[in-house]
């Protein structure tokens, strides 16, 4: 009997320490999420699931290009990923369908289309960000609600990991 009761013990253990483990990994390192809508594509569609490293934005702030999840700043309890584009200090300006940071164009290979439509400049505040879609013409984002405060920021898009076809790293 003393036996089972080790038995049961140990495997009650092992259940807890892997809900712990599991909890601080999610909270602290790493985070699973859903794609719902198209304003990433080309580069994450509708159905798409990643993992995001939440670990990476404690030792450095995002840079340019950086797909990033953070909570929407109109509305917390969403989160949206979008890509970095104008940085703390800068000017983003949209002219021609180009993204213009400082006054000198971009190079963007990963957007679906160029912008339809101009955005007049703005300057980035101190600890925020000016984030777009890749799908700039069906996308709700800096252009339509503003920038995204530091600690908003949830993590960087590491790898896709579902479906299994598109397997591998978010670039």
């Amino acid at each position: 009997m003393a036996a089972e009761k080790s038995k049961l013990r140990e495997y009650i253990e092992a259940v807890g320490i892997a809900v712990v483990l599991a909890f601080l990994i999610i909270t602290f390192v790493v985070q699973a999420f859903y794609i719902p809508s198209g304003s990433m594509e080309p580069t994450l569609e509708p159905g798409d699931r990643i993992f995001v490293n939440k670990f990476i934005y404690r030792f450095r702030d995002p840079e340019r290009f950086d797909i990033m999840v953070f909570d929407y700043p109109v509305d917390p309890s969403m989160r949206f990923i979008k890509r970095v584009i104008g940085l703390p200090g800068e000017e983003v300006k949209i002219e021609g369908g180009k993204v213009h940071i400082d006054g000198e164009p971009i190079e963007e290979d990963y957007t679906l289309q160029d912008s339809y439509s101009d955005y007049s400049p703005v300057e980035v505040p101190a600890d925020h960000y000016f984030v777009l879609g890749d799908n700039r013409n069906n996308s709700e984002d800096s252009r339509y609600w503003g920038f995204v405060p530091r600690d908003k920021v949830i993590g960087k898009s590491l790898v896709r990991f579902w479906p299994l076809t598109r397997l591998g790293r978010v670039e």
